[in-house]
């Protein structure tokens, strides 16, 4: 991760664990979004996957795939709605993405238009969702970037779908498709190739067909 600087300066490594004053809001589990950074074990860890999962018995719950800030360690916890976590405080920046170049993303500071770049994996799958001009937030902590925020939504288009079946409707099953990045999602068996859809970008599913 490199941040260009007018006036270059070290970028200040997380090299301890932040105060009590910097961890200050509690949110639910099931609102633990990518990019977050909680509290948890006693350590400072970032949401890197979550998936909403609603089982046939028992309560729904968070399944969180969790990567600690100071070794790079990983973690699947489930948190339930009920259950509370606490949120890091960082600071948060907004930047336009730009372009990619190799394994980075570049990304420009939209108050100084300083560049930012970071490595694909930093952002995981999610990074198939950027596209030219995106507003994102990046989180930093001691000017590391920590996490990162994309809008919850995107539309893309479909570019392969297996055809409508006769007599499916949308309450019978969905069926698997391709988008334009290359994500693949599953959609109502109305959906087709070369149409628009809106896809939530935490859960990389399907929302509804683009207006």
């Amino acid at each position: 991760m490199v941040l260009r600087r007018k006036n270059p300066r070290a970028v200040a490594a997380v090299s301890k664990f932040p105060s009590e004053s910097d961890i200050m809001a509690k949110i639910n589990g099931n609102e633990i979004r990518p990019g977050n950074v909680i509290e948890h074990n006693g350590g400072l860890w970032v949401a890197v996957k979550t998936n909403a999962v609603k089982p046939g018995k028992g309560g729904a719950y968070n399944q969180v795939e969790l990567k600690n800030l100071i070794d790079g360690t990983k973690l699947n916890e489930r948190f339930r709605s009920a259950e509370t976590v606490e949120k890091v405080r960082l600071e948060q920046k907004d930047f336009t993405y730009l372009y990619e170049q190799g394994e980075a993303l570049v990304f420009m500071d939209a108050e100084s238009y300083e560049q930012l770049e970071l490595q694909k994996d930093f952002v995981g799958e999610r990074a198939a969702f950027l596209q030219d001009g995106m507003q994102v937030t990046v989180e930093l902590y001691e000017e590391r970037p920590i996490g990162i925020s994309l809008p919850d939504q995107v539309t893309l288009e479909i570019s392969e779908a297996d055809p409508v079946v006769k007599g499916q409707t949308a309450a019978s099953s969905y069926k698997p498709a391709v988008l334009e990045n290359g994500i693949r999602v599953l959609v109502p068996p109305f959906i087709s190739a070369g149409e628009r859809i809106v896809v939530d970008t935490n859960e990389i599913t399907y929302l509804r067909r683009a207006d």
